[in-house]
């Protein structure tokens, strides 16, 4: 079977136990080359402009992004299945559209908080060259595990070249090493390794997906970095990190596991941390919710840097 077999531990590969993402290590990388400095700093200038003036986002109703899954395999378990792929692309919708039923999580004081962002997922269903697609590529590698240096996404180093990604959100599922959940390329980032990495025990809500990490929402949390979220806290552990989204409360560092409301810090008392942001380190039973604030960046980013991906799918008014 391939569906909800545990699987055992590995000495080489320990099953993960606290949230470890790999967006920031990426970014600080990816500094060290000015244009993505430069390409940032516009992003950014454009991000300020587009809340400063309270800009209304361009995209009218939904936004559906087309996605492409590489799934990375050196093992059997690794070579995830269909269906595992797709019990990912439901929790996108449901995370990304506020409809999981767990958001009743939320406490009151941020009920009036929480936010559909307008964006769904979708499997692509035409590749590159035109021709009918399942939206999931599979690549055999004699790699045991990959790391945050893109490795898995070229073919010439073990891994699964990018589709183009201007019209594609390119996930690569495969083998992480060193407790990595997975990463994220924010957008500026070079096209041929723009996308987000998955860990395959992280991925999806059945098959090899294993608890605390099972419900899906690592690739939330990756894909919140892809459309330019920051962690709430900054990344910052001194309380002075900043996530530049107004209505998410500061916070010293990351939260883990499942706290207990209110869990105070940086002196904001008495609500405390947002932790059940899906841009926090929690548990996927703990992390519910992005704010009107993070829908609004998201929006920004897709009005700009990924403004060539997706279609926009105005809902039909009602009758």
């Amino acid at each position: 079977m391939h569906e909800e077999a545990e699987l055992p531990d590995n000495p080489l590969h320990p099953k993960p136990t606290i949230r470890s993402c790999g967006a920031p290590e990426v970014h600080q990388r990816l500094l060290q080359n000015p244009e993505y400095q430069s390409r940032r700093l516009e992003i950014e200038r454009h991000l300020a402009r587009f809340l400063l003036f309270g800009l209304e986002s361009a995209r009218e109703g939904v936004t559906e992004i087309p996605v492409v899954v590489h799934v990375v395999a050196s093992t059997p378990e690794g070579n995830i299945s269909d269906a595992q792929v797709k019990s990912q692309i439901e929790v996108l919708n449901r995370d990304y559209r506020a409809a999981n039923p767990d958001i009743s999580k939320v406490p009151s004081v941020w009920s009036n908080l929480t936010s559909d962002t307008r964006i769904q997922f979708a499997l692509a269903t035409t590749d590159p060259q035109g021709a009918p697609t399942s939206g999931i590529t599979r690549t055999t590698t004699k790699t045991a595990s990959f790391g945050t240096n893109d490795d898995v996404k070229s073919a010439a180093t073990g891994g699964a070249d990018a589709w183009p990604a201007d019209k594609y959100l390119n996930i690569w599922v495969c083998q992480l090493g060193g407790g990595l959940l997975g990463y994220a390329q924010f957008p500026g980032g070079p096209a041929q390794t723009d996308g987000v990495v998955i860990l395959h025990s992280a991925f999806g809500t059945l098959g090899t997906a294993e608890a605390p990490f099972n419900l899906g929402r690592t690739t939330t949390h990756e894909v919140g970095h892809w459309l330019n979220l920051l962690h709430i806290w900054g990344d910052r552990l001194d309380c002075s990190g900043n996530d530049d989204v107004a209505d998410t409360p500061p916070a010293q560092r990351p939260n883990y596991g499942k706290p207990q409301f209110p869990h105070i810090s940086c002196g904001n008392g008495p609500n405390g941390d947002m932790f059940v942001n899906y841009m926090d380190y929690v548990d996927d039973d703990t992390m519910v919710m992005f704010t009107l604030g993070q829908a609004a960046r998201m929006a920004a980013a897709l009005d700009g840097p990924r403004s060539t991906i997706g279609k926009m799918i105005v809902p039909t008014p009602a009758t």
